[in-house]
């Protein structure tokens, strides 16, 4: 069967590739394998920097992807708020290795702007409403990702069906749509919202390569869109997750003492840092890719969870995005053909 053909949006004139779909960057699932494989399959794909426990690890991460690659454009994330202790280091390593392009998150991409562009790398940021995308947009960054409701992660408040129009009327750089989606119809609503592309997390988590265990990967193919709940004891910043008996358990607020220190300006940095820190521990222990489960299921997965029917390779979910995306949109012509 041969490959869908390329659709043209200003993001995939931007990196010079076929289909304008980003594999999001997803703590503990996105490796040099699934980054491989999206990519070789016509789309882009990114990896977030602490999925390797040190900046050396990282970096030989970045080198394989490069050489699996051959020049074709992959990105990585970067959490750029004051908590993030290897925040600086881990930008050296993107300018350095000259990563094509780069995703801020949780904090001011002023310096990763600079830095990046210095070297010729694009940087999109992670954005929830307009006021925050007017500021990234003036700092120089190349496109946004509007973040909306339904996202897996750190989701957004606003339904994508207002916030990416609402942000394409106001912003002179590329919106690219996240949150809820995991089907090429859904793809091609956000292009006819006025999207010049789109970005999937959880979608991407039911392929083979994922680098989790089958128990999650299960979990998102049975869960359903009520399934999915927002916590604060992930990061302390509300985060998706599918509800379990343990989350039920431990509950989705920050307890008394741990609001007070957030809150706080002398112990706020430190606060952040040891609530993330748990946060990943307990997300790690429930993804591991050894496949043991236990009843601590912690696992960060959006809403579109309850589209997702399969495991499939990514190259695989590329190609059938596509097929479905150029389906819809020619529904859509046909609709306007039809009427008298």
């Amino acid at each position: 069967m041969t490959s869908p053909k390329a659709l043209p949006t200003a993001l995939t004139r931007m990196l010079g590739v076929s289909y304008p779909i980003i594999a999001g960057p997803m703590f503990l699932v996105s490796d040099e394998n699934l980054v491989s494989s999206v990519v070789k399959a016509g789309a882009l794909a990114a990896m977030p920097s602490l999925n390797w426990r040190t900046p050396e690890a990282f970096r030989a991460a970045v080198r394989e992807v490069k050489s699996r690659l051959g020049g074709a454009p992959f990105g990585v994330n970067l959490i750029v708020n004051k908590a993030s202790p290897r925040a600086s280091v881990d930008l050296e390593i993107c300018a350095e290795e000259k990563v094509p392009f780069v995703i801020t998150s949780l904090g001011s991409p002023k310096e990763v702007i600079r830095r990046m562009h210095e070297v010729g790398s694009r940087v999109f940021c992670d954005v929830t409403t307009f006021e925050y995308a007017q500021k990234v947009q003036d700092l120089g960054a190349d496109a946004v990702i509007a973040v909306s409701s339904g996202a897996g992660g750190h989701a957004g408040p606003i339904s994508p069906l207002v916030l990416i129009p609402y942000l394409k009327r106001r912003l002179k750089i590329p919106v690219i749509a996240a949150g809820g989606i995991a089907t090429g119809e859904q793809i091609a609503a956000a292009l006819l919202l006025g999207a010049d592309g789109v970005q999937l997390g959880t979608r991407f988590i039911a392929t083979t390569e994922a680098r989790v265990s089958q128990g999650y990967k299960d979990a998102i193919v049975a869960a359903k869109p009520e399934d999915i709940v927002m916590t604060l004891r992930i990061s302390g910043t509300p985060a998706a997750v599918i509800r379990t008996p343990y989350i039920d358990q431990v509950g989705l607020e920050l307890n008394p003492i741990e609001k007070f220190l957030l809150k706080n300006p002398w112990t706020r940095k430190y606060a952040k840092m040891a609530r993330m820190l748990a946060g990943s521990k307990a997300l790690e222990k429930a993804a591991e890719a050894s496949g043991k489960t236990t009843w601590k299921e912690v696992w960060s997965a959006g809403q579109s969870s309850g589209l997702i029917e399969d495991v499939l390779p990514a190259s695989e979910v590329v190609e059938k995005l596509m097929r479905e995306c150029h389906e819809a949109l020619s529904r859509a012509q046909t609709l306007l053909q039809d009427r008298p």
